[in-house]
């Protein structure tokens, strides 16, 4: 009787065991094919062409005729405007460059010439508008015309190197020599020659002229008086 109920049991948990053996690839293959697909995700990034200017860039010097280079091929294009500005523009007030009707794929866009126009800071808009009505701009700024005047360069100040002293070391004090004047020997000056010096050969002529006179002059009055004895009557 035992051996009835055994084989009784036995049969039905085979039994039970088969059936869940063969269903398992049923539930399994209908939950994977119920499984959803996957669809692409909207956010990711697109390659759409932009409103750029490469070229030149923002606070650039620039002297001269500038090649203006950048991208204004857009879907739906319909005009291309460059134009400058002073940078400070409180009236944003623009002054035409360029225009065009044609788009440009990553090429020059213009040629401006800033030979024109004042050294200073400006600004550079790109606008293009397109047929949707939907205008895009890309704005340069600062961009430095230097054409009269040096461009500016930022030199390093040098820094002079220090010394520094080592745990335990006593620096010694450097004496700084004191300037001494060396005083300068007075120059003689040389007098210019005397003209009226007298010599001892102008003495001695003046000498002989002066007895001379005296001599003759001594003759006349003894040559006077004696005319004045003869005259005189006896």
């Amino acid at each position: 009787m035992f051996a009835m109920q055994r084989l009784v049991k036995t049969l039905l948990i085979s039994w039970w065991l088969s059936t869940i053996w063969l269903a398992a690839p049923v539930t399994l293959g209908f939950a994977w094919q119920s499984e959803p697909t996957p669809t692409p995700s909207q956010n990711l990034p697109v390659d759409t062409p932009q409103v750029l200017v490469r070229s030149p860039g923002d606070g650039q010097a620039v002297i001269g005729h500038v090649e203006i280079l950048g991208n204004t091929d857009l879907p739906g294009f319909l005009l291309a405007e460059l134009s400058f500005a002073y940078r400070e523009n409180p009236t944003n007030t623009w002054f035409l460059i360029s225009s065009s009707t044609e788009p440009v794929r990553n090429g020059t866009l213009a040629e401006w010439d800033t030979s024109t126009i004042t050294d200073g800071s400006y600004d550079l808009r790109l606008a293009v508008s397109r047929q949707d009505g939907d205008d895009l701009i890309y704005t340069v700024k600062d961009i430095r015309v230097r054409n009269y005047t040096p461009i500016e360069t930022n030199t390093p100040t040098p820094v002079a190197p220090t010394v520094t002293p080592l745990p335990g070391d006593t620096p010694v004090p450097t004496n700084t020599p004191t300037p001494t004047e060396t005083p300068i020997p007075p120059t003689p000056t040389r007098l210019p020659p005397n003209p009226i010096q007298v010599t001892g050969g102008d003495f001695a002529n003046s000498l002989v002229q002066g007895v001379a006179i005296v001599a003759g002059a001594f003759v006349i009055i003894g040559i006077y008086a004696s005319i004045r004895n003869l005259r005189r009557p006896s």
